[in-house]
């Protein structure tokens, strides 16, 4: 028989692809040319519309739906209350039961309400250990209506112990690596069961100091996020989590916020995709966290941060937005008169997030715009920026 052709009797793909799948007593081969079994169907608004639009090339995304992500961060810096965000825009845009795992026992319904979040659709957990948790997951996945999406938010990984630290003696020396080994296990088990079910897992989890990664570098002083910190609890979410958001404190701006009166009622944070599965990696911005009296992300204000540079707008005594189609609009006091127009005027903010989606989202996909408007400030340049800048 001449090379290249297919013998008489040979199976055909598609026949092979049944085949498989009966073996496997469900779908597990796929016919990429008519379906994508990995493909995002929906995504979660994380409240900073900047962020969303670095997360996935050519479009504002947010969590992808049916992932892991892990949002990890420095103490206080606003991982709860963006979680509480995801939560509301879940509830609102997509109608999806969320289940929110508390081992903090940091949240309380006064404040969750406070954030738009509807209690009545909410499942509140205080799992006592971390294998009590995935059970109640995988519980959740198995006894799903159809059509139903869920999202499930640990708050957080630190904080939740393995069962053997729970009714063991403590013992560090023999509790080492627990917690890595159960997350690697569960992780793995739960991977397509999630994207089978569309469902969404966000891990928030706490940065800390990386001393043995700090000591490599010689000088310490420049070191990179990633060489500065390291998300404790095994490797299982570097592997399996398709996102990961690491939130910092700004270097070159003043990490906290304050009212009229001088009251702190935010935080001022730095959003670092370390790892995306959708050509973002290392991009980066900036927004404020109001966690007092008003509870939620400064959106509107991170997006004039985000255009600023653009050639249609002129910030001064009096700002201005001049767009070539004609349109212009004035204001006073660069934040506030922003945010009102936002808010208020519905031909200004699609102006806006024209400009948005030209200079943040499309010169990225389009690699039109200047690269290092879009990645980390090195160190050293940082450093700079903040000793030159006005108090």
């Amino acid at each position: 028989m001449a090379k290249g052709k297919a013998k008489p009797n040979a199976i055909s793909i598609a026949d092979r692809r049944k085949l498989l799948n009966k073996v496997a007593g469900g779908t597990v081969a796929y016919d990429l040319t008519e379906e994508n079994p990995t493909e995002v169907n929906y995504w979660i608004r994380t409240g900073s519309t900047w962020l969303d639009s670095i997360i996935c090339r050519g479009r504002v995304a947010g969590i992808p739906g049916g992932k892991i992500t892990e949002i990890a961060g420095l103490q206080s810096v606003g991982k709860s209350y963006m979680a509480l965000q995801i939560a509301v825009n879940a509830q609102k845009d997509l109608g999806m039961t969320v289940v929110y795992a508390d081992p903090e026992s940091g949240m309380n319904p006064e404040f969750m309400a406070a954030a738009g979040c509807d209690l009545n659709k909410l499942i509140y957990v205080q799992p006592p250990d971390l294998e009590t948790w995935y059970e109640i997951v995988e519980e959740m996945l198995n006894t799903r209506v159809d059509g139903e999406r869920i999202l499930f938010i640990l708050d957080s990984l630190a904080s939740i112990p393995c069962r053997a630290e729970v009714e063991g003696d403590y013992n560090p020396n023999s509790q080492v690596g627990l917690k890595a080994r159960v997350q690697s296990r569960s992780l793995s088990k739960l991977n397509m069961p999630l994207g089978h079910a569309d469902s969404t897992y966000v891990i928030l989890n706490q940065l800390k100091t990386n001393i043995t990664g700090l000591g490599q570098v010689q000088n310490a002083k420049y070191a990179t996020d990633s060489q500065r910190y390291v998300a404790p609890g095994g490797k299982a979410a570097e592997y399996y989590a398709s996102l990961r958001i690491w939130l910092t404190g700004s270097q070159s701006k003043k990490l906290k916020v304050f009212d009229a009166n001088g009251y702190r009622t935010g935080s001022y944070v730095k959003a670092r995709l370390e790892k995306s599965r959708f050509g973002s990696q290392d991009r980066t911005c900036e927004f404020k966290i109001l966690w007092a009296e008003e509870v939620g992300i400064m959106d509107e204000e991170s997006l004039l941060e985000a255009i600023k540079s653009c050639e249609e707008i002129k910030l001064g005594q009096w700002c201005s937005m001049t767009c070539a189609d004609g349109f212009e609009r004035k204001w006073q006091g660069a934040e506030e008169g922003f945010v009102d127009l936002m808010v208020n005027d519905p031909e200004f903010r699609t102006h806006v997030m024209e400009i948005v989606n030209r200079d943040i989202i499309l010169a990225f996909d389009k690699k039109t715009g200047d690269a290092r408007n879009f990645y980390d400030t090195p160190p050293e340049e940082e450093e700079t920026e903040a000793e030159n800048s006005p108090e």
